[in-house]
Protein backbone atom coordinates (compact mmCIF):
# COMPACT_ATOMS: atom_id res chain seq x y z
CA UNK A 1 0.00 0.00 0.00
CA UNK A 2 1.41 3.45 -0.85
CA UNK A 3 1.90 6.07 1.81
CA UNK A 4 -0.68 8.31 0.18
CA UNK A 5 -3.35 5.69 0.81
CA UNK A 6 -2.45 5.16 4.45
CA UNK A 7 -4.57 6.60 7.24
CA UNK A 8 -3.53 10.01 8.53
CA UNK A 9 -2.22 9.82 12.09
CA UNK A 10 -3.97 12.15 14.55
CA UNK A 11 -2.42 10.80 17.75
CA UNK A 12 0.74 9.05 18.83
CA UNK A 13 1.37 6.25 21.31
CA UNK A 14 4.36 6.83 23.57
CA UNK A 15 5.78 3.39 24.30
CA UNK A 16 7.71 4.73 27.28
CA UNK A 17 10.64 3.26 29.16
CA UNK A 18 9.11 -0.13 29.91
CA UNK A 19 6.00 -2.20 29.23
CA UNK A 20 6.37 -4.16 32.46
CA UNK A 21 3.67 -3.01 34.96
CA UNK A 22 5.92 -3.54 38.00
CA UNK A 23 8.78 -1.63 36.37
CA UNK A 24 6.39 1.16 35.45
CA UNK A 25 5.33 1.53 39.10
CA UNK A 26 9.00 1.63 40.12
CA UNK A 27 9.84 4.21 37.46
CA UNK A 28 6.79 6.27 38.46
CA UNK A 29 8.09 6.40 42.04
CA UNK A 30 11.63 7.31 40.96
CA UNK A 31 10.53 10.04 38.54
CA UNK A 32 8.03 11.44 41.07
CA UNK A 33 10.72 11.74 43.75
CA UNK A 34 13.12 13.38 41.28
CA UNK A 35 10.43 15.81 40.14
CA UNK A 36 9.42 16.80 43.67
CA UNK A 37 13.05 17.35 44.68
CA UNK A 38 13.63 19.35 41.50
CA UNK A 39 10.61 21.57 42.19
CA UNK A 40 11.39 21.95 45.88
CA UNK A 41 15.10 22.63 45.46
CA UNK A 42 14.70 25.17 42.68
CA UNK A 43 11.77 26.96 44.33
CA UNK A 44 13.74 27.29 47.58
CA UNK A 45 16.70 28.76 45.68
CA UNK A 46 14.47 31.27 43.88
CA UNK A 47 12.76 32.34 47.12
CA UNK A 48 16.07 32.69 48.99
CA UNK A 49 17.67 34.77 46.22
CA UNK A 50 14.66 37.08 46.13
CA UNK A 51 14.43 37.34 49.93
CA UNK A 52 18.10 37.99 50.75
CA UNK A 53 19.32 41.42 49.63
CA UNK A 54 23.01 40.45 49.82
CA UNK A 55 22.38 37.87 47.08
CA UNK A 56 21.39 40.65 44.68
CA UNK A 57 24.44 40.09 42.46
CA UNK A 58 24.84 39.02 38.81
CA UNK A 59 25.80 35.46 39.76
CA UNK A 60 22.63 34.91 41.78
CA UNK A 61 20.56 36.74 39.17
CA UNK A 62 21.60 34.02 36.68
CA UNK A 63 21.09 31.28 39.29
CA UNK A 64 17.53 32.51 39.83
CA UNK A 65 16.77 32.24 36.13
CA UNK A 66 18.54 28.88 35.85
CA UNK A 67 16.28 27.54 38.62
CA UNK A 68 13.22 28.91 36.82
CA UNK A 69 14.29 27.23 33.56
CA UNK A 70 14.92 23.94 35.37
CA UNK A 71 11.38 24.03 36.77
CA UNK A 72 9.98 24.74 33.28
CA UNK A 73 12.15 22.09 31.61
CA UNK A 74 11.25 19.41 34.12
CA UNK A 75 7.56 20.34 34.07
CA UNK A 76 7.39 20.04 30.29
CA UNK A 77 8.44 16.39 30.36
CA UNK A 78 7.99 14.71 33.75
CA UNK A 79 4.25 15.20 34.58
CA UNK A 80 3.13 13.68 31.29
CA UNK A 81 5.64 10.87 31.75
CA UNK A 82 4.26 10.18 35.23
CA UNK A 83 0.72 10.05 33.82
CA UNK A 84 1.78 7.58 31.14
CA UNK A 85 3.44 5.28 33.66
CA UNK A 86 -0.02 4.71 35.16
CA UNK A 87 -2.08 4.90 31.96
CA UNK A 88 -3.23 1.89 29.98
CA UNK A 89 -3.29 3.87 26.73
CA UNK A 90 -0.30 6.22 26.52
CA UNK A 91 -1.82 8.49 23.88
CA UNK A 92 -0.94 12.05 22.92
CA UNK A 93 -2.39 14.02 20.02
CA UNK A 94 -0.12 15.08 17.18
CA UNK A 95 -0.54 18.78 18.03
CA UNK A 96 0.13 18.22 21.75
CA UNK A 97 3.19 16.18 20.84
CA UNK A 98 4.55 18.96 18.64
CA UNK A 99 3.83 21.58 21.30
CA UNK A 100 5.70 19.49 23.88
CA UNK A 101 8.58 19.27 21.41
CA UNK A 102 8.51 23.07 21.06
CA UNK A 103 8.75 23.67 24.81
CA UNK A 104 11.52 21.07 25.17
CA UNK A 105 13.55 22.91 22.50
CA UNK A 106 12.73 26.27 24.11
CA UNK A 107 13.70 25.21 27.65
CA UNK A 108 16.78 23.27 26.55
CA UNK A 109 18.06 26.14 24.41
CA UNK A 110 17.50 28.68 27.18
CA UNK A 111 19.33 26.43 29.64
CA UNK A 112 22.52 26.10 27.61
CA UNK A 113 22.62 29.85 26.94
CA UNK A 114 22.09 30.72 30.61
CA UNK A 115 24.89 28.28 31.53
CA UNK A 116 27.13 30.13 29.06
CA UNK A 117 26.17 33.48 30.61
CA UNK A 118 26.98 32.09 34.06
CA UNK A 119 30.39 30.89 32.85
CA UNK A 120 31.10 34.34 31.37
CA UNK A 121 30.00 35.96 34.63
CA UNK A 122 32.52 33.85 36.60
CA UNK A 123 35.19 34.68 34.02
CA UNK A 124 34.53 38.42 34.41
CA UNK A 125 34.55 38.16 38.22
CA UNK A 126 37.80 36.18 38.47
CA UNK A 127 39.81 37.32 35.43
CA UNK A 128 38.82 41.01 35.32
CA UNK A 129 37.54 41.91 38.81
CA UNK A 130 38.23 45.67 38.48
CA UNK A 131 35.78 45.98 35.59
CA UNK A 132 33.37 43.29 36.82
CA UNK A 133 30.48 45.59 37.76
CA UNK A 134 30.88 47.49 34.49
CA UNK A 135 30.88 44.26 32.44
CA UNK A 136 28.05 42.67 34.39
CA UNK A 137 25.75 45.58 35.13
CA UNK A 138 22.09 44.89 35.76
CA UNK A 139 21.19 46.06 32.26
CA UNK A 140 23.68 43.67 30.64
CA UNK A 141 22.47 40.76 32.80
CA UNK A 142 18.86 41.43 31.77
CA UNK A 143 19.95 41.60 28.13
CA UNK A 144 21.80 38.27 28.41
CA UNK A 145 18.79 36.51 29.95
CA UNK A 146 16.35 38.13 27.48
CA UNK A 147 18.67 37.21 24.62
CA UNK A 148 18.84 33.60 25.82
CA UNK A 149 15.05 33.30 25.76
CA UNK A 150 14.72 35.13 22.42
CA UNK A 151 17.32 32.96 20.66
CA UNK A 152 15.84 29.79 22.15
CA UNK A 153 12.34 30.83 21.10
CA UNK A 154 13.49 31.42 17.53
CA UNK A 155 15.35 28.08 17.51
CA UNK A 156 12.28 26.21 18.83
CA UNK A 157 9.84 28.08 16.56
CA UNK A 158 11.94 27.47 13.45
CA UNK A 159 12.01 23.71 14.01
CA UNK A 160 8.34 23.59 15.03
CA UNK A 161 7.09 25.44 11.95
CA UNK A 162 8.77 22.93 9.67
CA UNK A 163 7.40 20.05 11.77
CA UNK A 164 3.80 21.27 11.25
CA UNK A 165 4.39 20.83 7.52
CA UNK A 166 5.02 17.08 7.93
CA UNK A 167 2.38 14.44 7.25
CA UNK A 168 2.18 11.45 9.58
CA UNK A 169 0.70 8.14 8.47
CA UNK A 170 1.26 4.43 9.04
CA UNK A 171 2.85 3.70 12.41
CA UNK A 172 1.95 6.04 15.25
CA UNK A 173 4.13 4.42 17.91
CA UNK A 174 7.00 6.50 19.31
CA UNK A 175 9.69 4.43 21.01
CA UNK A 176 10.26 7.13 23.60
CA UNK A 177 8.73 8.54 26.79
CA UNK A 178 8.50 12.14 25.52
CA UNK A 179 7.91 13.86 22.18
CA UNK A 180 11.20 14.97 20.69
CA UNK A 181 11.98 15.98 17.14
CA UNK A 182 14.32 13.14 16.05
CA UNK A 183 11.78 10.32 16.79
CA UNK A 184 9.00 12.37 15.14
CA UNK A 185 10.97 12.73 11.92
CA UNK A 186 11.28 8.95 11.70
CA UNK A 187 7.46 8.61 11.59
CA UNK A 188 6.88 11.14 8.84
CA UNK A 189 5.45 10.01 5.51
CA UNK A 190 6.83 13.10 3.79
CA UNK A 191 10.46 13.86 3.01
CA UNK A 192 12.23 15.24 6.09
CA UNK A 193 15.45 16.50 4.48
CA UNK A 194 14.55 20.15 5.13
CA UNK A 195 13.69 19.38 8.76
CA UNK A 196 16.94 17.49 9.25
CA UNK A 197 19.01 20.30 7.73
CA UNK A 198 17.25 22.94 9.86
CA UNK A 199 17.62 20.85 13.01
CA UNK A 200 21.27 20.00 12.41
CA UNK A 201 22.22 23.55 11.46
CA UNK A 202 20.42 25.21 14.36
CA UNK A 203 21.64 22.62 16.88
CA UNK A 204 25.26 22.92 15.74
CA UNK A 205 25.23 26.74 15.74
CA UNK A 206 23.44 27.05 19.09
CA UNK A 207 25.24 24.18 20.82
CA UNK A 208 28.79 24.72 19.59
CA UNK A 209 28.81 28.51 20.08
CA UNK A 210 27.45 28.36 23.64
CA UNK A 211 29.66 25.41 24.56
CA UNK A 212 32.80 27.11 23.23
CA UNK A 213 31.97 30.27 25.20
CA UNK A 214 31.53 28.18 28.35
CA UNK A 215 34.71 26.16 27.76
CA UNK A 216 36.88 29.20 26.96
CA UNK A 217 35.58 31.00 30.07
CA UNK A 218 36.52 28.04 32.30
CA UNK A 219 39.95 27.69 30.64
CA UNK A 220 40.71 31.32 31.53
CA UNK A 221 39.35 30.82 35.04
CA UNK A 222 41.51 27.74 35.63
CA UNK A 223 44.55 29.55 34.21
CA UNK A 224 44.09 32.42 36.67
CA UNK A 225 43.55 30.02 39.57
CA UNK A 226 46.78 28.14 38.78
CA UNK A 227 48.78 31.38 38.79
CA UNK A 228 47.33 33.15 41.81
CA UNK A 229 45.80 30.75 44.34
CA UNK A 230 47.37 28.76 47.14
CA UNK A 231 47.31 24.96 47.10
CA UNK A 232 44.18 24.94 49.28
CA UNK A 233 42.55 27.64 47.15
CA UNK A 234 43.33 25.71 43.98
CA UNK A 235 41.84 22.56 45.47
CA UNK A 236 38.56 24.29 46.37
CA UNK A 237 38.38 26.14 43.07
CA UNK A 238 39.04 23.01 41.04
CA UNK A 239 36.42 21.14 43.05
CA UNK A 240 33.84 23.79 42.16
CA UNK A 241 34.91 24.15 38.52
CA UNK A 242 35.05 20.40 37.94
CA UNK A 243 31.51 19.98 39.33
CA UNK A 244 30.23 22.72 37.02
CA UNK A 245 32.05 21.32 34.00
CA UNK A 246 30.86 17.75 34.57
CA UNK A 247 27.20 18.85 34.63
CA UNK A 248 27.67 21.18 31.64
CA UNK A 249 29.55 18.60 29.55
CA UNK A 250 26.99 15.87 30.27
CA UNK A 251 24.14 18.22 29.36
CA UNK A 252 25.78 19.42 26.15
CA UNK A 253 27.11 16.04 25.08
CA UNK A 254 23.88 14.06 25.51
CA UNK A 255 21.72 16.81 24.00
CA UNK A 256 24.07 17.40 21.09
CA UNK A 257 24.35 13.70 20.26
CA UNK A 258 20.59 13.22 20.49
CA UNK A 259 19.80 16.04 18.08
CA UNK A 260 22.64 15.68 15.57
CA UNK A 261 23.19 11.94 15.19
CA UNK A 262 21.84 10.14 12.15
CA UNK A 263 18.67 8.05 12.44
CA UNK A 264 20.75 5.21 10.99
CA UNK A 265 22.70 4.96 14.26
CA UNK A 266 19.68 5.54 16.48
CA UNK A 267 19.23 3.30 19.51
CA UNK A 268 16.02 3.41 21.56
CA UNK A 269 17.82 2.70 24.84
CA UNK A 270 20.55 5.24 24.08
CA UNK A 271 18.02 7.88 23.05
CA UNK A 272 16.08 7.41 26.28
CA UNK A 273 19.23 7.53 28.41
CA UNK A 274 20.30 10.76 26.71
CA UNK A 275 16.84 12.30 27.21
CA UNK A 276 16.71 11.33 30.90
CA UNK A 277 20.10 12.95 31.43
CA UNK A 278 19.43 16.34 29.87
CA UNK A 279 15.67 16.69 30.50
CA UNK A 280 15.30 15.12 33.96
CA UNK A 281 18.60 14.66 35.83
CA UNK A 282 20.18 18.01 34.91
CA UNK A 283 17.28 19.87 36.51
CA UNK A 284 17.91 18.15 39.84
CA UNK A 285 21.71 18.39 39.63
CA UNK A 286 21.86 22.12 38.88
CA UNK A 287 20.51 23.35 42.25
CA UNK A 288 22.88 20.97 44.05
CA UNK A 289 25.98 21.82 42.03
CA UNK A 290 25.47 25.55 41.50
CA UNK A 291 23.60 26.58 44.62
CA UNK A 292 23.37 24.18 47.54
CA UNK A 293 27.16 23.66 47.52
CA UNK A 294 27.52 27.44 47.74
CA UNK A 295 28.24 28.65 51.28
CA UNK A 296 26.25 31.89 50.89
CA UNK A 297 23.19 30.05 49.63
CA UNK A 298 23.39 27.43 52.39
CA UNK A 299 23.67 30.19 55.00
CA UNK A 300 20.70 32.03 53.51
CA UNK A 301 18.61 28.83 53.38
CA UNK A 302 19.45 28.11 57.03
CA UNK A 303 18.49 31.66 57.97
CA UNK A 304 15.18 31.37 56.17
CA UNK A 305 14.39 28.02 57.81
CA UNK A 306 15.14 29.48 61.26
CA UNK A 307 12.77 32.37 60.51
CA UNK A 308 10.01 29.97 59.50
CA UNK A 309 10.57 27.91 62.63
CA UNK A 310 10.42 31.05 64.78
CA UNK A 311 7.16 32.12 63.12
CA UNK A 312 5.58 28.80 64.08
Amino acid sequence: MSKNNQTTVTEFILLGLSSNPHMQIFLFSVFLVIYLITLGGNIVIMVVIRAESHLNTPMYFFLFHLSFIDICYSSVTVPNTLKNFLAVHKIISVNDCIFQMFFILLSGGAEILILSAMAYDRYAAICDPLRYMERMSKGICVQLVSGAWAISFFHALLNTVFTFKLHFCGSNQISHFICELPPLLQLSCTVTLTNQVVLLTSAVILGSSSFLLTLISYIHIISIILRTCSAEGRRKAFSTCSSHLIVVVLFYLTGFLQYTKSSLVSSVMLDEMFSIQYSVLTSILNPIIYSLKNKEVKTAVGKMLRKLKFLK
